[in-house]
């Protein structure tokens, strides 16, 4: 599944992966902070969208953080 980390109050993704293990992402990202090149970030809410593409269903979950 794709996944995003997004700056909520900017909008700049600050990385995009493809992983199969989501619940472990999450799971981190909502701990005490997560770090990117770019700074100290800290989990704010998360969506799970659904959309089409090619006649298939597909899904990607999208974290967005608040710099700290």
């Amino acid at each position: 599944m794709n996944v995003f980390f997004i700056e909520t109050i900017s909008g700049m993704e600050l990385l995009h992966i493809v992983s199969h293990d989501v619940a472990g992402i999450l799971a981190a990202a909502q701990g005490e902070s997560v770090t990117f090149p770019v700074g100290h970030f800290k989990y704010e809410f998360h969506n799970l969208d659904f959309y089409e593409e090619n006649g298939q269903i597909k899904q990607e979950l999208v974290i967005y953080v608040s710099k700290i």
